[in-house]
């Protein structure tokens, strides 16, 4: 059992910055997989932000591309976005998961609000 446990969410104007952590522990952490970030707007349905493949490969959504980076510290298990140039729509629930293939574990996530 992989436990994720997110922070650094919290309240920014728009044009601020953020960096979100996930810390894993549990478990055979060694071979989590693939990590990523979820973003959860307000009455929306979760939508992926960005992942990370073990091997430091990323990807992100359109929305995202140049605001934000993913990235991943594999020797202290933590995962992290920065998200740079934030703007209203960027608020709600950010929530970490990672890949133990078969599973997929998930975060309680932390809360971002972007002020206008």
């Amino acid at each position: 059992q992989v436990r994720l446990v997110e922070s650094g969410g919290g309240l920014v104007q728009a044009g601020g910055s953020l960096r979100l952590s996930c810390a894993a522990s549990g478990g055979s952490i060694y071979s989590i997989g693939t990590m990523a970030w979820y973003h959860q707007a307000p009455r929306k349905a979760r939508a992926l932000v960005a992942d990370i493949t073990d091997g430091g490969r990323a990807t992100y959504r359109d929305s995202v591309k140049g605001r934000f980076t993913i990235s991943r510290d594999n020797v202290k298990n933590t995962l992290y976005l920065q998200m740079n140039s934030l703007r209203p729509d960027d608020t709600g629930v950010y929530y970490c998961t990672a890949d133990q293939i078969p599973r997929n574990f998930w975060g309680q996530g932390t809360q971002v609000t972007v002020s206008s």
